[in-house]
């Protein structure tokens, strides 16, 4: 029986779950939707992997992050709790020994987390400019009828790059469509919308941090070639994207599970029988104080499993506080 770890990452766009040894090996992966039902992306994604499987294992430890990191925790019975911070730089370290810089950028948020000595020494994120995430190049993509897939690929053939202002996405939708009725070609917009998301990027979370390498870009748009030419001539250094870029902070969370089953800690995985499970969810004001708390409930088959939200802590006596903050 192989001993394996499982690391769960819920966002807004996609939930991600991954499956690693004891060596370090992806035994499996799933990168889904989430499609604002995190409850059936986590489910449906630990279906694929216990599917996928066709070895007897042993799940020695737990780990989730992301947006939904302690919903996941209370469905699947997570031993460890981790921002994404963490997770995308502990992920990293196991890629590139040494790593200085790491570019995560996602379908709804974007991160650069800078580290010295191994150690994470200071991060910016962006959680509300979309300009700078993967559903800007998704809509845009969409809106010169190609796939997105594609879309890297055609930057890589523009022989004269247009300029497209970047620092909004509705000013860059815009100077977009005006590059194209001035009859520009396809190559060089989506080249120049690869630098404007790239210069938007360097210049929102980039501004006044020293930016050496090696250098990692991870997350689902590190898949786009134009966008990792257009970061490399940005900044004039190579920039490196692990096999599993798309899972990294998944993967991050297989680590630090296993770390935490290395000290003897006990699992308190909840099996794959989950996906079998029906959960509801509610939101509950409490009207106790001038507060207002939205608190959430969590009931699986029936019984109530767990309520966070609360600020005076009245509410969430079920939930565990593992969270742990770099």
């Amino acid at each position: 029986m192989k001993n394996c770890y499982l690391g769960i990452d819920v966002g807004s766009v996609s939930t991600n779950v991954v499956l690693m040894d004891d060596n370090n090996n992806i035994m499996g992966k799933v990168y889904t939707k989430t499609q604002g039902k995190p409850i059936d992306a986590i489910q449906r994604g630990m279906k694929e992997i216990k599917t996928a499987i066709k070895e007897e294992i042993k799940v020695k430890g737990v780990g989730t992050t992301g947006s939904g990191r302690q919903l996941a925790a209370m469905i699947v019975g997570a031993d460890v709790v981790k921002n994404e911070i963490t997770a995308h730089g502990i992920a990293a370290l196991n890629f590139v020994d040494g790593v200085r810089t790491i570019l995560e950028i996602g379908g709804q948020d974007s991160k650069i987390i800078l580290l010295k000595n191994n150690v994470i020494s200071d991060f910016a994120m962006n959680t509300v400019c979309a300009a700078g995430t993967g559903s800007f190049l998704d809509r845009q993509a969409s809106r010169l009828d190609i796939a997105i897939q594609d879309f890297g690929k055609m930057a890589l053939l523009s022989k004269n790059p247009v300029r497209i202002a970047g620092r909004c996405a509705v000013f860059a939708e815009s100077d977009m469509i005006h590059k194209q009725q001035l009859g520009h070609n396809q190559e060089d917009i989506i080249k120049g919308l690869c630098d404007a998301l790239v210069r938007n990027f360097l210049n929102n979370l980039g501004k006044g941090k020293e930016i050496v390498g090696p250098i990692v870009f991870q997350g689902g748009v590190a898949a786009n070639v134009g966008i990792k030419q257009s970061f490399e001539e940005a900044l004039g250094q190579e920039v490196l994207v692990p096999p599993h870029h798309d899972v990294m902070g998944a993967i991050g969370c297989c680590l630090l599970a296993r770390e935490h089953a290395a000290k003897g800690h006990l699992t308190e995985f909840k099996g794959f029988d989950i996906i079998n499970s029906g959960y509801n969810v509610k939101g509950i004001e409490c009207q106790d104080c001038a507060n207002l708390c939205e608190v959430i409930e969590i009931v699986q088959d029936g019984q109530i499993m767990a309520r966070w939200g609360d600020k005076c802590g009245k509410w969430n006596s079920l939930v565990k506080k593992k969270e742990k903050l770099a």
